[in-house]
């Protein structure tokens, strides 16, 4: 009796410095950003911030740290914790549930890993929510929920631009929101057209397997075929129109500073683009052996498209993309032209005397190429995701090989200028700039398609990843 009484006492001098125990540092330092997101102003964050973080990562501007504060801010309205999403070394990531939407986010946060463990890392990522124990949903209940959720986005004012859900033939769900030209209030229309970004890179991809279709050229011609100096005469026998199509070539992106430096009315037409990117244009690694995201790439293609078709660039795709699928609302228009309802781009700065809305008007380019920057509707994308998977651009072969990832090639997330899922399921390409975001996802096996596109920057990704998860709870 008295050796269990010892043990009790043991015990019960044990527990309260279990309980007592710090959680993980860095979950704590997580939390205590959460409380700063929710309750704090800029004076007071930047205080946090002085006495909080820590390494490199303390010397960035505070206007860095304020922007990213204010953003998610902005954005949320705020998180309630959920629960841990991941525990790495020195590192979290708290599943938090946006008060603006409902919403599930991770927040991460990393620390350092000795006493007294300031912050040296932030950011947001994808997280799963609760969409495997979510009920399932019609097409009818999808399109309502949808329909709510960007409209709470849009009455916060954290999107503009327009949004399409279709299935199949039947579209489920289209609407438009926000402004176009904040100068005139003009609104955003569901015929605006909206800057593609780098989506048009799926118009290039295509109008080379055009070409494929015609017999004009091979994916394994190497590239001196066509343009037998870029970016060097031994480089061009290297690369193959493969790698250029699958970000796999070497090459990099000519947005460099002598193209911000160059005048943009002046560089109208591929050759234009090309003269510019070749100066400073080298092999980043071996063709075939390496993945990385090119601009140049796409743009080169353009030029092969030119040379195998003997029409510029523009007129070929008129004629073999966009005029097969009824697309008359797309193109690369010049913006010192007259151009009707286009929606001028706009990102939000923060401050610490609030936001304010600077227009991209002068960032980009003067027209758009094979690389990016034309212009199209949500509904002209809707045409051209049914004619494209109805095998109406291009047969039902050449559409399966072009949407198919190439990890025979270091390439297991992109095809032939689309990206695709882990699962082969989905396709499409995203793009994005100053005052640019837009999305394609079509669905291989459902025949889901899912657009968005927006005039401010980054705001098409929370609506684009909800349509993804809307689309996995849908009722087969």
């Amino acid at each position: 009796m008295k050796f269990k009484l010892l043990l009790l006492l043991a015990i019960l001098t044990i527990a309260p410095a279990v309980i007592a125990q710090d959680p993980d540092p860095a979950e704590k330092r997580a939390r205590q950003f959460v409380e700063q997101i929710n309750n704090s102003n800029t004076a007071q964050f930047k205080e946090f911030v002085k006495s909080n973080f820590g390494g490199d990562f303390l010397n960035l501007p505070m206007s860095a740290h304020l922007n990213f504060f204010l953003t998610v801010k902005d954005t949320s309205r705020g998180f309630d914790v959920v629960d841990v999403a991941a525990r790495e070394e020195n590192r979290v990531t708290l599943r938090v549930k946006s008060r603006l939407t409902g919403e599930y986010n991770g927040l991460s946060v990393r620390v350092d890993p000795n006493p007294p463990y300031k912050i040296i890392g932030l950011g947001t990522r994808a997280v799963d929510g609760d969409e495997k124990s979510a009920t399932k949903l019609s097409s009818a209940e999808i399109g309502s929920e949808l329909k709510s959720y960007v409209g709470k986005l849009a009455n916060a004012d954290v999107f503009s631009g327009s949004v399409l859900l279709a299935k199949g033939d039947k579209v489920l769900f289209k609407g438009a929101y926000g402004i176009a030209n904040k100068d005139f209030n003009t609104p955003n229309r569901i015929n605006t057209k909206f800057n593609l970004g780098s989506m048009n890179k799926m118009f290039t991809a295509l109008s080379i397997a055009k070409l494929v279709e015609m017999g004009k050229l091979s994916v394994d011609d190497p590239l001196s075929k066509f343009v037998p100096d870029f970016p060097d005469a031994e480089s061009a026998k290297k690369i193959k129109i493969k790698h250029l199509l699958s970000h796999t070539a070497g090459l990099g992106g000519y947005f460099t500073r002598k193209w911000r430096e160059r005048s943009r009315g002046s560089i109208r037409t591929v050759d234009d683009m090309m003269a510019l990117a070749k100066p400073d244009e080298k092999l980043r690694f071996e063709p075939g052996t390496n993945w990385q995201y090119s601009n140049t790439g796409m743009l080169v293609l353009g030029k092969v498209i030119e040379v195998a078709s003997g029409k510029s660039y523009f007129e070929f795709v008129d004629e073999h993309i966009l005029a097969p699928a009824g697309m008359k609302h797309t193109g690369c228009f010049e913006l010192d032209r007259v151009n009707k309802n286009l929606a001028v781009g706009y990102d939000k700065v923060f401050n610490e005397t609030g936001v304010q809305f600077r227009n991209n008007i002068f960032m980009h380019v003067m027209r758009g190429g094979p690389q990016g920057g034309c212009y199209s509707t949500a509904e002209d994308l809707y045409l051209f995701a049914v004619a494209l998977m109805g095998n109406k651009i291009v047969g039902k072969e050449l559409v399966k090989e072009f949407t198919t990832a190439k990890p025979d090639i270091f390439s297991p997330s992109y095809g032939f200028g689309f990206g695709v899922s882990e699962d082969g399921n989905r396709f499409g390409h995203g793009g994005g700039f100053t005052g640019i975001s837009a999305n394609l996802d079509m669905f291989r096996d459902s025949g889901w398609i899912a657009i968005v596109m927006s005039n401010y920057s980054g705001a098409s990704q929370p609506v684009s990843s909800k349509m993804r998860r809307l689309i996995r709870r849908s009722a087969k």
